[in-house]
């Protein structure tokens, strides 16, 4: 599984992970909106916590890919 995470071209997914964690532009972003009404103890529906994982989950997937790639040693 992780051999595939390895084979992600780095700068498609870093574009794409950054446009997902400001998306929407306008009003403001669903990740910061989702982060405060889960600070506040408001994130209990079903469609917010889907919102959040999906704004976070190329963000996330990005930190793997670059902690997987300072491990091997190699640049890519």
């Amino acid at each position: 599984m992780l051999k595939y995470i390895d084979k992600i071209p780095l700068l498609p997914l870093a574009v794409i992970a950054i446009f997902m964690l400001l998306a929407p532009f306008q009003p403001e972003p669903h990740l910061l909106e989702k982060s405060r009404m889960l600070v506040n103890g408001e994130l209990s529906k079903g469609i917010d916590i889907f919102d959040l994982l999906w704004h976070s989950f190329l963000m996330a997937l990005l930190v793997l890919r670059l902690i997987r790639l300072k491990k091997s040693g190699t640049s890519s």
